[in-house]
């Protein structure tokens, strides 16, 4: 549930959700309805806290943060329909920009409750055909876990995340304070 908090959060864990649901999954079969839970869970418990950003940010923080055009597309996008963006979002994999898109509902002021219904059940989804998909090809999924290969790739990914969630911290931090200074 940890990574399902962090991923959805600020942070940058493409697939870290994914790759634990599918190893768990491949490893314990009986466990997969509590990891599909528990995945969902965390996702949404990272979600309040994006929720909680993003709406102290409002609209002219969130355009600051993803650059005029890209905002005014998500806006449009997400204006009317931000229930099917949430959706959308919360279903495809990187590199959607899950966090933008839940950022900029928020600054709409999409209803929170919906907000967390929505993206709960998206989610859950998600993990659950993920999860079927392991049960299916575990097997080979553990295989290419044990080797070397996998190992290494991994370290490099862990590496890549670690940069990349600094990165994302750093450029909330610096645009919740540069928010908070206009006011």
């Amino acid at each position: 549930m940890l990574l399902g908090v962090l991923d959805s959060s600020f942070l940058f864990l493409p697939f870290g959700n994914d790759i634990l649901v599918v190893i768990l999954v491949a490893r314990h079969h009986q466990g997969f309805p509590f990891y599909v839970l528990a995945a969902a869970t965390g996702s949404t418990i990272g979600v309040v806290f994006l929720d909680l950003v993003a709406r102290k940010l409002g609209e002219e923080g969130i355009k600051r943060m993803a650059g005029e055009k890209r905002f005014e597309t998500l806006r449009k996008k997400v204006g009317s329909r931000a229930g099917w963006a949430i959706v959308l979002a919360s279903l495809v994999p990187p590199p959607f920009p899950f966090t933008m898109v839940l950022a900029t509902a928020s600054a709409l002021k999409y209803p929170r409750l919906r907000l967390f219904v929505v993206n709960w059940l998206a989610r859950a989804l998600r993990f659950t055909i993920i999860g079927l998909l392991a049960l299916e090809f575990g097997r080979q999924v553990i295989s290419v876990a044990n080797s070397a290969a996998f190992r290494y790739t991994i370290i490099g990914f862990v590496i890549l995340c670690l940069i990349g969630s600094g990165f994302s911290i750093w450029n909330w931090i610096r645009h919740t304070r540069s928010s908070r200074k206009k006011s």
